[in-house]
């Protein structure tokens, strides 16, 4: 058994050619031929946070040494370069270009190769490392990761491999930590800066993968002292079965104390688990204080069950990192994936499947357990009726559909058809297509409007107003102060703005209306100012990363108006109008 658990630390990491999509069949094509509603209006033309572990990752990029130079920054001799080329695998022509790197080319729906422009890279790198991450909106999340992930050219200022490393490390912090992995595995190891082993270290810790540090190891080790480059020497010996060295190192690391406490006991145990070990090794939580990456990768890949309390001492994104764990039962990565979903780092699809299989291995909580049957009866129900009679277990019953439920019934919504429905029943259809992108199948339900009344009413018109792929419904001031009176101020200012934004209002009557509301579409910010600049160049990367940083609220109730403008507008005008739309479409329904 200890062999077989060595085997499955110590398999080696392939990088996949691109991550799943969240987004559904059809997202973001060229809408057909729109019907409006009548009297519907044409449209118009278009603080870096607290780290899990203490490494070089907080601080400022580094200098980037090159084969020419040794770590001390001394020219090489000839020699002594050919000596140093000599000791790399890869042949010339097998070298990857630094010039451009990332996963995503605009055909597997990535950005362009010039998605940033000319912004410098020391300014892209601080708002990266400025991002506090979570962002609030799952839409503005999916975009960014897109924009992360592209093939984009390398900016001048910075070196390549940490521009990369600062990609990943937002990356990590949003949760996304499979998409850090495919970056880190863009450059070839001797291009590594400390910069880049430091995310990297972290990278490998999210996705719960140690053998992934051996290959970076010795390099790590020669320009950082992190203790965990230290513990990875008898780590990596014992999973290629040299238990002989891992044993002698381990050792003299419990000696000289450089890794104490837990952190030591997970390393021993992973040390363990190689061929041939003879270590069994008890982890105890008690006074641990802490969730640290170190502690969380470790465990999870040992399958050692880290206790509730200490994911509080955590961000969410660590949830998010444990949603795709592969030592983890399918039950025990639901409340990952439930969180992951909600971040936007998993898709509807991908959520239900996991669904699906905690219900097939059958070790599902009872909770859970009742979720999944619900969602059975949502997708495979006799009637329509009871296929939203089991979606409004999963709405749940308060006056605000859970969001978490409205992503779980995305596809079960778009199966119906038009039916008659109750309003409310129609608002939640309508945001939920809309969570995961169903925006065609949700515009269908555009005609079904005027014979429904109900207090849903006005949300489902506001979601098809500015989530539709082209004008479905009727937009006007009537309209909108009808719905501020029924929906409240806060999801009118919403509407407003996001209707401004998409130009779907013409510039004088959203003025107008945003000042009755208290608020201006001005740009009267640096952070405004920038986004409107970027927009104007067409730098689709810049604005996607604005739009994150302009996003950065701890919850829908205190995102500005003006800023919800600004995002859907620069979004708008730079060509993602379907993310646009998705981003305010979650306003309402998240607000």
């Amino acid at each position: 058994m200890l062999g077989s658990a060595a085997l499955a630390l110590a398999l080696p990491v392939v990088a996949q050619e691109a991550p799943e999509s969240l987004l559904p069949p059809g997202f973001g094509d060229a809408p057909e031929a729109p019907t409006p509603a009548p009297g519907a209006p044409r449209p118009a033309a278009p603080g870096q946070p607290a780290q899990l572990v203490p490494t070089e990752a907080g601080s400022a990029p580094p200098v980037a040494p090159t084969l020419a130079a040794n770590a001390a920054g001394e020219e090489l001799s000839e020699e002594e370069l050919a000596a140093e080329r000599q000791k790399y695998d890869l042949p010339d022509g097998a070298r990857r270009s630094l010039d451009r790197i990332g996963p995503l080319s605009p055909r597997s729906r990535g950005l362009a190769s010039n998605a940033f422009g000319t912004a410098s890279g020391p300014y892209l790198a601080t708002l990266m490392k400025q991002t506090r991450a979570p962002v609030l909106s799952r839409w503005a999340s999916i975009l960014l990761r897109r924009a992360l992930l592209s093939s984009v050219d390398t900016p001048a200022g910075i070196a390549a491999a940490d521009w990369v490393a600062e990609r990943a490390w937002l990356l990590l912090r949003m949760g996304e930590a499979d998409s850090a992995r495919l970056l880190v595995q863009s450059v070839d190891a001797d291009n590594f800066t400390p910069r880049l082993y430091a995310v990297a270290m972290q990278t490998y810790l999210a996705t719960a993968d140690p053998a992934g540090l051996c290959p970076l190891a010795l390099g790590a080790r020669k320009v950082s002292k992190e203790p965990a480059w230290t513990m990875s020497e008898p780590i990596c010996a014992a999973l290629s079965g040299d238990q002989g060295t891992a044993s002698g190192s381990l050792n003299q690391i419990q000696r000289r104390g450089v890794i104490r406490g837990v952190d030591y006991r997970l390393g021993e145990k992973v040390v363990g688990t190689g061929f041939n070990a003879r270590r069994s090794v008890k982890i105890e939580w008690e006074g641990v204080d802490r969730l640290t990456a170190w502690r969380f990768g470790l465990a999870t890949a040992l399958n050692v069950e880290i206790p509730a309390p200490l994911y509080a001492t955590a961000g969410s994104h660590v949830r998010a990192w444990e949603a795709r764990a592969p030592a983890l039962s399918a039950a025990r990565r639901v409340p990952g994936a439930e969180v992951a979903a909600q971040l936007g780092v998993f898709s509807s699809a991908a959520l239900v499947g996991l669904y699906a299989q905690a219900g097939t291995d059958g070790d599902a909580p009872a909770e859970v357990a009742d979720r999944i049957a619900a969602l059975r009866s949502a997708h495979a129900g006799a009637t329509v009726g009871a296929r939203i009679d089991a979606m409004r277990q999963l709405w749940g019953a308060e006056a605000a559909p859970s969001y978490l439920g409205l992503i779980a019934t995305a596809r079960a919504a778009a199966a119906l058809p038009v039916a008659q429905a109750d309003a409310t029943d129609a608002a939640r259809l309508i945001a939920s297509m809309l969570s995961a992108g169903y925006d065609r199948n949700a515009a269908r339900w555009a005609r079904a409007l005027g014979q429904i009344s109900g207090a849903g009413n006005g949300d489902a018109w506001a979601l098809l107003a500015v989530g539709a792929p082209s004008v479905a419904v009727d937009v006007n001031e009537g309209k909108i102060s009808g719905y501020a009176g029924a929906a409240g101020e806060a999801k009118a200012r919403a509407v407003i703005a996001a209707l401004a934004g998409l130009a779907r209002l013409t510039p004088d009557v959203a003025g107008q209306l945003a000042a009755d509301k208290g608020f201006t579409l001005a740009a009267n910010s640096r952070w405004s100012r920038a986004i409107a600049a970027a927009a104007e160049r067409g730098e689709q990367g810049t604005v996607a990363l604005l739009a994150a940083v302009g996003m950065q609220a701890n919850g829908w109730g205190q995102m500005s108006p003006a800023h919800l403008y600004h995002v859907v507008a620069a979004l708008h005008r730079v060509g993602l109008d379907p993310e646009a739309r998705m981003i305010a479409a979650e306003a309402i329904s998240r607000l």
